[in-house]
């Protein structure tokens, strides 16, 4: 099929991708009311991002792989109806539990992120899709950016629940918008059955070595992301700070950086500098958790380490797809959801964690959990590139011999 990845059909993805992670996202700044609400103890909180991400997981594995089997056009379209449901579902839970049931449906819904980022790799022209990963994981950053801010001020005017009531709504337009845009796109394993695409997804792990490199990467890098956004809310909302919902929300500005470093690697992973632009963006993320440290002693050094650390994720992020996507159209929507497991398994250890080191030993103790977790994401790549160097070395003598 030659590629046929216009301009606006890459803007109509990169939006949808936008709304469709932001619904994972909305709940960052308004964890801590969400407790109190419901009333639940603080130590607690992590398990609204442990749901979510435990509904992504099961997506992944169950979800993702029927986009190589269906037309991907229909599969987005009963994804945003039925995410739109549990959006309904979240803004009227009455407990806990529902809450928790609500928004791991809400998780499972947003996978269609990870079918249109292979359905515009699949539609890229050959050398593209990188940059095109890049442009459609933009609108991924975007989203979540606006997601703080979106639902940090609605939380202010109209409380929390009405954060995921109004974006139910908003995903009915968008799906409107699907039926009549985008265009169909035929099975590309149409001798393969479902059952079968699922065991291919598990042995993908055991036979793919290069992705069970870049998702090591994918569980530590949004393990420390994780513990950054699920924690902050926590010193940010409280004395002496005690910012509101929109102040908190505000501090995803930073993602807008984030956003840029998402298309600048997509280029360079074209170019093959995928693995020096990993190194450098592990280094920045360590770094990161410094200023990251101050936020009792200064916003606007607090601000400087969100900014890095939001950078240094995407960066690596972008640059784990592209290589994993690279030459390999017909099956990246199975790349795709091995590669997002370690994502979603990442981000929700990540977010338990935070929230129950916080509660027992404070703001500094989450720092240096996110110092060290990011810390050894650096070492396993200086692992590898050592491990390369070696194996390099002795194919060459080989050849000598």
């Amino acid at each position: 099929m030659p590629p046929v990845l216009t301009r606006w059909t890459t803007l109509l993805l990169a939006i949808t991708s936008a709304m469709a992670v932001a619904t994972v996202y909305f709940a960052q700044p308004l964890l801590e009311s969400m407790a109190n609400d419901l009333g639940v103890a603080q130590q607690r909180i992590g398990w609204v991002v442990g749901a979510t991400q435990a509904g992504y997981a099961l997506g992944l594995l169950m979800i993702v792989p029927l986009a190589d089997l269906i037309d991907r056009k229909r599969l987005l379209l009963g994804q945003l109806m039925f995410s739109a449901l549990a959006l309904v579902g979240v803004s009227l839970a009455p407990n806990w539990p529902l809450l928790l049931l609500a928004l791991a449906i809400t998780g499972l819904m947003a996978v269609m992120v990870q079918v249109m980022v292979a359905h515009a790799a699949s539609l890229a022209a050959a050398g593209q899709q990188g940059q095109a990963v890049g442009t459609v994981t933009s609108g991924v950053v975007l989203g979540i950016l606006l997601a703080r801010l979106a639902s940090g001020g609605l939380a202010d005017l109209a409380g929390w629940r009405s954060v995921y009531l109004i974006a139910a709504g908003l995903l009915l337009v968008l799906a409107l918008v699907l039926w009549r845009s985008l265009p169909s796109a035929p099975p590309v394993a149409l001798r393969s059955g479902y059952r079968a695409l699922i065991v291919a997804q598990f042995s993908l792990y055991r036979h793919d070595r290069l992705l069970r490199q870049r998702g090591m990467f994918g569980v530590l890098i949004f393990a420390a992301f994780s513990v950054l956004w699920s924690a902050m809310v926590m010193p940010l909302s409280a004395a002496p700070l005690a910012l509101s919902h929109t102040e908190i929300g505000l501090f995803g500005i930073a993602g807008v950086a984030g956003t840029l470093a998402a298309a600048r690697a997509g280029r360079l992973a074209d170019q093959g500098l995928g693995e020096r632009t990993t190194g450098v963006a592990l280094a920045l993320l360590t770094l990161s958790w410094l200023p990251t440290a101050l936020v009792g002693q200064s916003l606007t050094l607090f601000v400087l380490g969100v900014l890095m650390l939001d950078v240094a994720v995407q960066a690596v992020h972008v640059t784990n797809q592209s290589l994993l996507l690279a030459g390999r159209s017909a099956m990246a929507s199975r790349l795709i959801g091995a590669y997002m497991g370690c994502y979603s398994l990442g981000s929700g250890l990540g977010a338990v964690l935070a929230s129950w080191v916080f509660a027992h030993w404070g703001w500094a103790a989450v720092c240096g959990l996110g110092m060290a977790i990011s810390t050894l994401a650096l070492g396993y790549w200086l692992w590898l590139r050592r491990a390369r160097a070696a194996e390099a070395a002795l194919q060459c003598s080989g050849q000598n011999l």
